[in-house]
């Protein structure tokens, strides 16, 4: 008796794990009628809710669930290195590998047979899932892979081969749902168009534009190209911090935050300038930094207030030696990049008209002044910050149709009749050298031209790329110039800086002779990759939150 109680419970436990399992398949097999009829034409919401529904149903049912490992035998290019070039049809069942990626399409052949398409490191390899190859039952079969949609990271392991129609191929023998994609994907022909939606989403956009992956790669390699020109002449990489008591270094407005356990406002760094002179006074003769900087400035196709930009300082270097290397530098980079020095760019998008940019060298050298007065047909007045100066350029930018700057100082007149006159011939990589004294009061006089300084900014396009000078080292100097920042700063200038006592105090212990430049990375990829608005080369770019944006949307649209 006890072993027929024994033999009687036993059946009524199977019994039961039939009946779950039975209950179990018919929801799945529900699931993948309902979703396989109606997947395409579900709105997101709808697919969406049907996912985790799904997920519910493989959770309760004891099946592998976010599992915590996935040991790939290799990754989809050494795979496809490995065995692209075997004959079609041929199958190595002698050998058992396992590869993962995101599944691309789906193809069903019949219950019993399906093709997917994974794709992982700009690879993609085809997965034939025939229930010959195994080791379940039919039901099984069709519950593992109704689990299964477009979108989701999916592990397979079975036999590598190509199929008889030539397609790199792994027939699986398992497959195990890694990851799934809740949402639903634009299909391959719509792709994903949308600009908000991928530059918000990036990932979204990486995940299904190949040409955006393709941006992000060059300007990883445009980096590594710039540091190991820098690291190979012997420049030592350097970090600065971000978090400033004071700012300067460049004309900018910072960002504020504010340290708690210091009780002291703090500036998000403009720039790294007067850090990287003080390690020049140090002795470590050459340094540079590729870092952020941020300025609390508007946004447009060239302006992001998070910006990647690249500085350096060499003692004994001085205006004329930076320009043959930044010469040297980006016309190299150009190449390595492109392999040509003529590059298309699209200014006004891939629509618009193309433009040939010519980086051969020597490039043109246009003095700032002399180009202003050429294009007004008259001479400034001198002193150029002068109030009788100042008074003119108010009349000539009215005269020329310029809009006016505020507050209306001499720096920011001529830097308004220079992007008039001036920025506007630099198709071609250009030089605007010899800035004035009153708009450079980082930069060292001119030994020649009285009032200028040995300053220059590169242009492409009329758009600025880079901004260098032989160093002012003249303590008292510079300190006169923080001063007559500071008075403008008064005076309303949000974009002056204060006088910074710490930097003049290591003026005071001796910066040698001196070349410092700077290069807006950001920029300069978009010219390498033929993109005009800075968003698309930045991984995650600042944008308005999405209530801001439509108030934005509804003022430019008169709603």
């Amino acid at each position: 008796m006890p072993c027929l109680s024994y033999i009687l419970a036993a059946l009524v436990e199977t019994i039961i794990r039939l009946l779950f399992f039975f209950n179990y398949f018919v929801r799945m097999s529900t699931e993948m009628n309902n979703q396989s009829q109606i997947s395409d034409t579900l709105d997101s919401v709808h697919y969406t809710d049907n996912r985790y529904k799904m997920m519910e149903c493989i959770k309760d049912a004891g099946r592998p669930f976010y599992p915590h490992k996935f040991k790939i035998s290799m990754s989809l290019p050494a795979y496809a290195l490995k065995y692209g070039n075997v004959e079609n049809g041929y199958i190595d069942k002698d050998t058992t590998l396992s590869l993962s990626g995101r599944v691309t399409s789906i193809r069903s052949s019949s219950s019993k047979l399906i093709f997917y398409d994974i794709f992982c490191e700009e690879q993609k390899v085809q997965i034939i899932a025939n229930i010959m190859e195994h080791d379940i039952s039919t039901g099984e079969f069709s519950v593992s892979h109704s689990e299964i949609r477009r979108g989701d990271v999916v592990g397979f392991t079975g036999f590598p081969g190509k199929s008889k129609r030539g397609e790199l191929s792994l027939f699986s023998k398992s497959v195990v749902l890694l990851s799934p994609c809740y949402h639903m994907l634009p299909t391959a022909i719509s792709g994903l168009k949308d600009q908000e939606v991928r530059y918000r989403q990036r990932y979204l956009d990486l995940m299904l534009n190949e040409e955006s992956r393709k941006v992000f790669k060059l300007r990883s390699r445009a980096i590594k190209y710039i540091r190991n020109y820098f690291d190979r002449l012997g420049f030592l990489e350097v970090e600065t911090p971000m978090l400033n008591m004071i700012y300067g270094g460049a004309a900018a407005r910072p960002f504020i935050t504010y340290h708690n356990e210091l009780e002291t406002q703090l500036y998000m760094r403009i720039a790294p300038e007067l850090y990287l002179k003080q390690l020049i006074v140090g002795g470590l003769d050459k340094v540079y930094e590729i870092g952020k900087n941020f300025r609390n400035e508007g946004i447009d196709l060239t302006h992001n207030p998070e910006f990647t930009a690249m500085e350096f300082y060499m003692a004994y270097a001085d205006y004329y030696d930076l320009m043959d290397l930044t010469e040297e530098l980006i016309s190299g980079l150009v190449l390595e990049i492109h392999g040509s020095l003529k590059i298309p760019y699209h200014p006004d998008g891939p629509e618009g008209k193309c433009i040939e940019i010519d980086f051969t060298t020597p490039w043109k050298r246009f003095s700032f002044v002399e180009e202003i007065e050429s294009g007004l047909g008259e001479k400034l007045k001198r002193p150029l910050d002068s109030q009788e100066n100042i008074d003119f350029m108010v009349e000539m930018c009215e005269k020329h149709e310029i809009e006016l700057p505020h507050p209306r100082t001499a720096a920011k007149l001529l830097d308004k009749l220079a992007g008039h006159f001036v920025e506007t011939k630099c198709t071609n990589p250009s030089f605007i050298i010899d800035h004035p004294q009153t708009m450079s009061p980082l930069a060292k006089w001119h030994r020649e031209k009285p009032e200028m300084t040995e300053r220059f900014e590169l242009f492409v396009l009329g758009k600025e790329l880079c901004n260098a000078y032989t160093e002012l080292n003249e303590p008292l100097q510079q300190r006169k110039f923080f001063e007559q920042q500071a008075d403008a700063k008064a005076s309303g200038d949000v974009e002056a800086c204060p006088i910074d006592e710490t930097f003049c105090l290591a003026l005071e212990h001796g910066l040698p002779p001196t070349g410092g430049w700077g290069l807006g990375i950001d920029r300069l990829i978009m010219f390498l990759a033929d993109k005009n608005n800075i968003k698309e080369v930045i991984l995650f770019p600042a944008m308005r939150n999405v209530k801001q944006n439509a108030q934005h949307s509804n003022q430019h649209s008169g709603n």
